[in-house]
């Protein structure tokens, strides 16, 4: 049964709209580099390739408007246009991608699309414009030429051969050369233009092909790759008695998609068939574009991210099944020791466990995608950030390979948004601060990746001025979020995290870029969703890192179970730091807090039933009391902390499920796991944790 028109229409715009911002990237990074080189016909081809492509996506769905704005830039996109008029190139194609986008995200809520005008004024403006001395000068140099009729018809091999060597960085020319109508010997005439033509470089197309053709033709045509000046082709073209007239242009590279992408995938089959055959390197063209054709077939797939998320609950449920039937073999082993049968379920339940181990590992890969997809958007933020504080910063980016879940790489993108805007306005000194202190004057902003353990830590690094601690305290104070007396007491550290509290903001007014005081708070809100941490270190005048950590994925996690008062918790393992066993006198009351001496470290206890509303859910207040308790060490960030609990049950692999609102209403507990036997396991939200009983206590009393 064939699927309704409507059906078809809506998956071809859902597709077209997730290329589409793909190609929106294209153009930011494209308009960048022209910004910087706009010279450089690569980057133009690059970018033509991603405006033809929306075009005649926008066509195909529908969306006329962007198309025919996009079809209006393609036509400035010339190495001719570039070279005569290039210096707004770039601020053309930064701007287009705005309008685009905005574009994209009117269409995609069915409203009306913004009014293109002001694209459709910036193309006309740069077509309208003073043509340069250079463009000038070169085409006089062609003569009366252009006079000259000619249709540079290639056929679409041609085209592409024409693509290739643009793409290899040859100039390449479409030549009319008209034959003096007084040669009484045309064929040797045509012969002579040919050899010019080939000791000129390299002869892509001819017309005509042969010196019988030639005896009735007046104008010779071709396509010539070389290194040569227009003047000196010309020169050497007006062969005296046999060429009375040349015309001279740049050939335009293949305008269809097809052609495009071929361009792109002969360089890499160059290579590969000189590999496979290098004792021949006349290989035929024809075996070069089969086997470039074949190149295309994609391996890979585009799958929308709800059917991996379902494939990950049902490989989540498989390993829960696995506990199960781990119990029931248990049980099993237990009634019946000698049972013939035991070894065979053994047997069937290892072969199981490996499957399901690498079922596991193969679906979180699939959910792994590199971090670069995020940071590719940051060069534009940090442009336009600095355009508009007056600023010049550059940025540098490493650890782009790192992987972690696309869940969590979506859900950072808000606060590294802010975390880098923030580096530049108000991180970066102005250029004048810097010289003065011997500074370069272009700042710097680090983006880096990487992982540690469980967690992935993305950072980001100025070389700007730093933060004062105490300006800082006395901001607290005069935005009433702190009492004097208790800014006093708090240690530097506990200062810079000031900086994520609402409403603290040390910027002198509000703009655009910042000033309302809401964006590292929201940084400190999508981390505590996350279940990760926010680190701040700085040095007085030579600049601020932010640390963000987060866990790879939140599909699953390896846990540590144990048991408060008759409830099954579990932390992350990746938070443990030892376990240790204790008795009650050991157990120390100072100031009002329970303190236990490890070794050299005193470290401060945590009791779930006395943190607020964990206990309504989970601990029974009227447990009884035990001589011997475990202690499991929890680090978080820089702090230390022991938690006391009853009883250990080991460690286990949990899939993670979240808890409705109505049934959990603490942040404490970060989701719940259902074991084989079906107990429901309250999984510790540490960072939470961390945070609460920092505010029920000194700082000072955590280790």
């Amino acid at each position: 049964m064939s699927r309704q028109p409507e059906e078809r229409g809506a998956e071809l715009r859902a597709l077209f709209f997730e290329s589409a911002y793909e190609l929106l990237q294209a153009l930011n990074e494209g308009g960048l580099q022209l910004e910087t080189h706009p010279g450089d016909e690569e980057v133009l081809r690059g970018v033509r390739r991603a405006v033809h492509t929306l075009k005649g996506d926008a066509a195909a769905c529908g969306f006329a408007q962007l198309s025919e704005l996009a079809h209006e830039l393609e036509e400035v996109l010339t190495p001719e246009v570039v070279q005569s008029r290039g210096a707004g190139i770039a601020e053309i194609v930064l701007s287009a991608a705005d309008l685009f986008g905005t574009m994209l995200f009117a269409y995609e809520r069915s409203s009306e699309p913004p009014s293109g005008m002001h694209l459709q004024k910036m193309i006309r403006d740069l077509l309208e414009g003073p043509a340069s001395k250079k463009d000038l000068t070169a085409h006089d140099s062609h003569g009366s030429g252009s006079q000259i009729a000619a249709t540079f018809a290639w056929t679409e091999y041609e085209q592409l051969m024409i693509s290739e060597a643009v793409h290899r960085g040859d100039s390449v020319y479409n030549l009319a050369l008209r034959v003096d109508p007084n040669s009484l010997m045309r064929a040797a005439a045509f012969q002579l233009i040919r050899n010019v033509l080939h000791g000129s470089g390299t002869v892509i197309a001819l017309r005509p092909e042969d010196n019988i053709a030639a005896a009735t033709v007046e104008v010779v045509e071709a396509a010539l790759a070389t290194n040569l000046t227009v003047e000196a082709i010309v020169q050497r073209c007006r062969i005296p008695a046999i060429v009375s007239d040349v015309r001279i242009e740049r050939a335009a590279t293949a305008g269809i998609a097809e052609h495009e992408l071929l361009d792109d995938l002969l360089e890499v089959q160059a290579n590969l068939a000189h590999a496979e055959h290098p004792d021949d390197p006349a290989l035929g063209a024809g075996s070069a574009i089969g086997t470039a054709v074949a190149a295309i077939t994609e391996t890979s797939l585009r799958v929308d991210a709800a059917r991996i998320d379902a494939v990950m609950n049902l490989v989540g449920e498989l390993i829960i099944g696995r506990s199960m039937l781990n119990r029931t073999l248990a049980e099993f082993d237990k009634s019946h020791p000698r049972d013939p049968v035991r070894t065979k379920l053994a047997d069937a339940m290892a072969f199981q466990t490996r499957v399901l181990d690498e079922l596991h590992k193969c679906v979180l890969k699939i959910r792994m995608v590199p971090v670069e997809q995020l940071f590719r958007r940051f060069p534009r933020v940090v442009r336009d950030v600095a355009k508009q504080c007056g600023k010049d910063v550059a940025l540098q980016v490493a650890g782009q390979n790192t992987d972690l879940d696309k869940g969590i790489l979506d859900s950072l993108a808000e606060p590294l948004m802010h975390l880098v805007r923030n580096a530049v306005d108000h991180g970066i000194d102005p250029v004048d601060e810097r010289v003065a202190a011997g500074k370069p004057a272009r700042g710097t902003v680090f983006l880096n990746a990487y992982h540690q353990g469980a967690q992935v830590v993305i950072e980001v690094r100025d070389d700007g001025r730093g933060m004062d601690t105490n300006k800082l305290r006395a901001h607290a104070i005069e935005k009433a979020i702190l009492k004097q007396d208790e800014a006093i007491r708090l240690n530097e550290q506990e200062v810079l995290n000031l900086i994520f509290e609402p409403g603290f903001s040390t910027a002198a007014g509000v703009t655009e870029v910042s000033g309302r005081g809401v964006g590292m708070d929201v940084v400190r809100s999508a981390m505590g969703k996350l279940k990760g941490t926010v680190h701040v270190s700085t040095q007085l005048g030579k600049g601020t890192t932010i640390q963000l950590r987060a866990p790879l994925t939140l599909a699953s996690i390896q846990t540590l179970l144990f048991r408060v008062g008759g409830r099954l918790f579990a932390v992350p393992l990746s938070s443990v730091v030892e376990i240790t066993r204790i008795r009650e006198e050991e157990i120390h009351m100072v100031d009002q807090r329970e303190i236990l001496r490890l070794r050299d470290q005193l470290l401060t206890l945590v009791r779930l039933n006395r943190l607020d509303h964990i206990h309504a859910v989970a601990v029974s207040p009227s447990a009884p009391t035990k001589k011997t308790r475990f202690v499991i060490v929890i680090g978080a960030a820089e702090k230390r902390f022991g938690l006391l609990v009853d009883s250990l049950v080991g460690e286990e692999e949990l899939v993670i499920k979240a808890l409705p609102s109505d049934i959990v209403s603490s942040d404490l507990v970060s989701g719940a796991s259902i074991l084989g036997d079906g107990t429901v396991v309250l999984i510790l939200n540490v960072p939470a944790v961390v945070s609460r009983f920092s505010k029920a206590l000194p700082m000072e009393a955590i280790a």
